[in-house]
């Protein structure tokens, strides 16, 4: 049994974006909706599109190769590969079957791991998968990696600028550069009908707009709220966004982002913390 960790980081990390976009500018006039409504309104300046040739397969292979490629690494040293995406093209062959074909190539099939999916939060609980099985007795010592991706395609309406494809294929192990604070985490999680794909046939989503705006927010306030309570039981000293060197952000839509860090300013306002 292999001994169990205390730094569980990212050595490396691939982006794949597709080559062509839309400008947003443009998607204004297309939509007929009043100037500045996607760039202003939203923060919106370019919108990626994936090709004919490219699906959520392949996108994720991309990133996973390059990632491999440029680290020269042996995938035998792999033991985890976890997958999270909401793009979904079989109702039970999962996305990561087709990454690992580059692990049986070499012989390397002693791979654990699955898909992670539940609309944008998949990628975010395959990289703790990935963090909790490096940090416990079932590690063997051998790294992971952790592949999140999307296509988000909308048809006409409030969601349709907010679109997007990429992939992200990290490398998981202990002593990186950036490490992950595996002792304090804080989640919210409710059931709501503000975005969901129940049609398997169609590529677009249901979506309240407003409803998921109001479902985002209300998971930050409960997130950061919860955090800032179990941080303040390890370090009294914990001052909110003065003890914090840095935020990331889910970005529905760039300017969602700037409100959301000043409605952390307003919960650090409302939990009388001494920086307001």
């Amino acid at each position: 049994m292999a001994r169990k960790v205390e730094n569980v980081d990212i050595l490396d990390m691939e982006l794949y974006f597709p080559s062509q976009y839309v400008d947003e500018i443009d998607l204004e006039k297309f939509d007929a909706v009043d100037t500045g409504k996607y760039t202003f309104g939203l923060g919106q300046s370019k919108m990626g599109f994936r090709s004919n040739r490219e699906d959520i397969n392949s996108v994720c292979l991309t990133a996973l190769h390059r990632l491999i490629e440029r680290n020269n690494i042996n995938l035998r040293d792999i033991e985890r590969l976890e997958v999270g995406t909401e793009t979904i093209i079989d109702k039970s062959k999962s996305v990561k079957t087709f990454p690992v074909t580059l692990f049986a190539k070499e012989g390397a099939t002693d791979v654990e791991g699955m898909d992670s999916t539940n609309a944008c939060y998949g990628g975010t609980a395959a990289l703790f998968n990935a963090i909790n099985w490096v940090d416990s007795s079932s590690w063997d010592g051998r790294k992971a990696i952790v592949i999140a991706s999307d296509i988000g395609v909308y048809g006409k309406g409030p969601a349709r600028p907010t679109g997007g494809a990429g992939a992200i294929a990290m490398l998981i192990r202990t002593d990186a550069p950036l490490v992950f604070d595996c002792g304090v985490r804080a989640s919210y999680m409710t059931h709501a009908y503000d975005f969901y794909k129940p049609d398997l046939a169609c590529e677009f989503p249901y979506v309240d707009w407003k409803l998921t705006i109001k479902c985002y927010l209300n998971a930050l306030d409960n997130c950061y709220n919860l955090l800032c309570k179990k941080m303040r039981n390890v370090d009294s000293n914990f001052k909110g966004l003065l003890s914090l060197y840095d935020m990331l952000f889910h970005k529905p839509n760039c300017k969602l982002v700037q409100k959301s860090l000043a409605r952390v300013y307003c919960n650090d306002s409302l939990n009388a913390l001494p920086n307001v």
